[in-house]
């Protein structure tokens, strides 16, 4: 065999090679691509459509700009989503903000479970309703009660923070007007769902509840049982002392 002949079969030999090497990077680039998503579980097909939802299996994000579904007072009054203030609250008094588009990113536990440290809610979001409206604590401010803040609540029980951020920390009326008092409202950043005052035919207070304002048993979504948190009339509202489990986080 001549020098050419070597020089052929060396040839394709590399040529083979570079394409063996290829076809595994490719096979390699395929499969990072299809890795960490998973099925969200069917409870989040009751979140608006506005909201967008993912799961990576452990964790499930949630995407919403925080704009309400319903009619304020609290919109520019230029804007058609405006609503004079047509509530039963005769002390009703307007803050001085108004509702702004946000851009809030919630990861939460797909698995919750209790956490024995209970870590205290902050002020700010500690949950998500199914509207996409972030859901804040029993406080207007550091252990300062809701007592005349209460009194800017609009007619859907809402109301915007200096930083225009709406929000609910009691019952948000829209959605338990439409949903019913027993519906899913949203969860909270550990997990775990909330439930409206209603269940079993009963309207639920906080002495029916533990200390962090929930209990576990079986509901719609959950028919074998989890720990949830159910909103009443009296303080704390929707939770008491601290989260039921461990919670995720939130980014604005």
């Amino acid at each position: 065999m001549n020098k050419f002949s070597f020089a052929g079969i060396a040839l394709l030999l590399l040529a083979s090679l570079i394409s063996v090497s290829c076809k595994k990077d490719a096979a390699s680039t395929s499969t990072t691509t299809t890795t960490g998503t998973a099925a969200v579980p069917d409870v989040f097909k009751k979140f608006n459509s506005t909201v967008t939802i993912s799961s990576d299996g452990s964790t499930i994000t949630l995407k919403c700009d925080g704009v309400p579904d319903h009619k304020s007072c609290y919109f520019q009054n230029t804007d058609s989503r405006y609503q004079a203030y047509n509530g039963t609250n005769t002390a009703f008094s307007k803050n001085p903000n108004y509702i702004s588009t946000k851009s809030y990113t919630f990861k939460i536990p797909a698995s919750p479970a209790v956490n024995a440290a209970h870590e205290a809610t902050p002020l700010g979001p500690i949950g998500v309703a199914i509207n996409g409206v972030p859901i804040y604590n029993q406080y207007a401010g550091p252990n300062q009660p809701l007592t005349s803040e209460i009194n800017s609540f609009d007619q859907y029980n809402g109301h915007p923070d200096q930083s225009y951020s709406y929000h609910y920390h009691v019952e948000p009326l829209y959605i338990t007007l439409n949903n019913t008092k027993s519906a899913l409202i949203g969860f909270l950043l550990d997990g775990f769902p909330v439930y409206g005052p209603l269940e079993n035919g009963k309207t639920l207070v906080s002495a029916d509840l533990d200390t962090y304002h929930g209990h576990t048993s079986a509901t719609t979504d959950y028919p074998n049982g989890i720990y949830h948190y159910h909103i009443t009339a009296d303080a704390p509202y929707i939770n008491g002392s601290g989260f039921y489990g461990t919670k995720g986080s939130v980014t604005q």
